[in-house]
């Protein structure tokens, strides 16, 4: 069958042959057939229903940050859901829309004087993004802070899952298995004083601005942390620190991100993630598992 999501959707802005490069924080990646930017949860399950009905893929993308789009792009529908980004206060309890940015969200529970988001003041992640991988940083973890979040499943069917039902672990939550879109998550904290967080938020940026290739296009965190290891660490110790293919690099800053320093692709991407794999379990007999999520086609 052959559909003009544009036609189908006039109210919602839908693009076609859409690079993906456009938006990941990479700067790499395919077109998507089609690329949709929903402001409403209305909007998403209009999409969502018209795809399932149509047997047409979805992809859902937040903030595209800790991410790699393959240079063939992503088949069917890609919905980016950053429009959706309110965020409001309610008591101890903030609540936002998955496309809201991490940091937007800890810097509004800091104006509120609320704590417990300090961690969380640099992922540069979208809410539903954080979610969907239970980000953290520096101790923190988006588990110790979600409350619940209302997810749509891929039959249009919408939940609100509480903590428990969102089976956090490492870099892992429910929403993975069940292929739900994360409309909004609500975060309980605790009364602070604001002079206090802001104190620990600037720390925190300041030590990531000073450990971390921010000045560079990267996906974050390339990889997991291996049990009893750090990931960085047994790259460094492997002597990978500037390793290079094609436009993209081992950080020589911080060894476990990997940077676009000259127009590189996602294959370059690829290929310093595999040869940086082989390496490490070659010297030191650890298979480096990816955190950033790989997608679309070769």
């Amino acid at each position: 069958m052959v559909v003009d999501l544009i036609k189908e959707f006039p109210e919602i802005d839908i693009k076609k042959q859409e690079p993906l490069s456009k938006y990941t924080f990479t700067h790499t990646g395919g077109k998507a057939d089609w690329l949709a930017f929903p402001e409403s949860v209305e909007q998403v399950q209009q999409l969502v229903d018209f795809v399932q009905e149509n047997d047409i893929p979805l992809t859902v993308i937040g903030n595209a940050s800790n991410l790699i789009v393959r240079d063939g792009g992503i088949a069917g529908l890609v919905m980016i859901v950053t429009k959706m980004n309110q965020i409001k206060v309610e008591g101890n309890v903030v609540k936002a829309q998955a496309g809201a940015t991490y940091i937007k969200t800890t810097q509004v529970a800091r104006d509120h004087s609320l704590t417990g988001l300090e961690f969380a003041a640099g992922i540069p992640g979208s809410v539903g993004g954080a979610v969907f991988m239970n980000a953290g940083a520096y101790g923190g973890e988006t588990q110790f802070v979600v409350k619940s979040a209302t997810i749509m499943l891929p039959t249009g069917e919408i939940q609100e899952l509480n903590n428990e039902a969102l089976d956090f672990g490492y870099r892992h939550s429910s929403v993975q298995d069940n292929n739900g879109v994360v409309l909004e998550a609500s975060f309980g904290l605790k009364p602070g004083n604001k002079e206090e967080i802001t104190a620990q938020m600037d720390d925190l940026n300041a030590r990531r601005a000073a450990k971390q290739p921010l000045e560079l296009p990267s996906c974050g965190s390339v990889f997991k942390r291996p049990k009893g290891y750090f990931a960085g660490k047994l790259i460094h110790d492997a002597g990978l620190q500037g390793y290079t293919s094609g436009g993209v690099q081992v950080s020589k800053k911080h060894a476990g991100f990997i940077v676009n320093i000259n127009n590189g692709t996602a294959t370059d991407y690829l290929n310093v993630i595999h040869h940086v794999q082989k390496v490490v379990k070659e010297k030191f007999g650890v298979y480096l598992e990816t955190e950033v999520r790989i997608i679309g086609r070769d």
